[in-house]
């Protein structure tokens, strides 16, 4: 198992693209190189990220997000691979105010975040933690009343830019959900989210493209555009029982 990313706060702009497997292949030997694959993804390889999404009982913030709001928010906590209650895994709000995506998280136990997702107490700071992310936790919390909704798991290959550190592009495929058994302890499995040879690239960049990435783009005319997993799954989830679609 790679090591925990240090960086717990940082800001960005994300941009998505929906593509199939031979556009994935052409773009990783092009991107070769300008790009080094992060410590998950070692020779070519995927590594498994695994979520689960809340929300408050009545699902007001991925509501409030599929209207495509100034601002949006969203918590969810997440592991690389299955876990274990001893296993550190990534308690986070994402954030997205005019298109700037903010992300805050903190390191717990996965004991240790259950216990503070269902009693909304902080937990004993420890050196792995951040405390002001803890406090921004629990403030949340409290206002929103958050509630397991969804797990969402997928398998990721990710670069970072050789000469732009900040430059970090990423493919998932195997996107999986389900809405029951929402723990990060349980098996890694549920419904496929795309077709089979779909895959979700995401650019997210703090500054601009560099040339050349616009260059590979325009080859493929690749074009990006919007999509949520989450929001994705739940405009899914409502037209499977028969609710109105967003």
């Amino acid at each position: 198992m790679a090591k925990f990313k240090t960086i717990e706060v940082f800001s960005r702009v994300e941009h998505k693209y929906i593509i199939d497997g031979d556009t994935y292949n052409y773009l990783r030997e092009k991107m070769d190189k300008y790009m080094y694959e992060d410590g998950y993804s070692t020779n070519g390889g995927f590594y498994t990220i695994c979520n689960i999404y809340y929300d408050t009982d009545t699902d007001m913030l991925i509501r409030n997000s599929l209207d495509r709001p100034v601002y949006k928010e969203k918590l969810r906590l997440r592991s690389y691979g299955r876990a274990t209650d001893d296993t550190k895994v990534f308690l986070e709000i994402k954030k997205k105010y005019k298109g700037v995506v903010n992300k805050r998280r903190t390191v717990l136990k996965l004991s240790e975040a259950y216990e503070f997702l269902e009693t909304y107490n902080k937990p004993v700071i420890q050196d792995y933690m951040n405390e002001q992310v803890i406090n921004e936790l629990q403030f949340f919390m409290n206002l929103y009343k958050p509630v397991p909704k969804l797990y969402l798991a997928y398998d990721r290959a990710a670069l970072f830019g050789k000469d732009d550190p900040e430059l970090r592009i990423t493919f998932d495929t195997n996107i999986r959900t389900r809405r029951s058994n929402l723990r990060l302890d349980s098996e890694v499995e549920g419904k496929q989210l795309l077709d089979k040879d779909c895959w979700l690239m995401e650019i997210k960049v703090a500054n601009g493209y560099p040339k050349w990435l616009l260059d590979i783009l325009e080859e493929r005319n690749i074009r990006k555009q919007s999509f949520s997993k989450y929001g994705t799954e739940y405009k899914n989830y409502l037209r499977d029982n028969d609710f109105k679609v967003i």
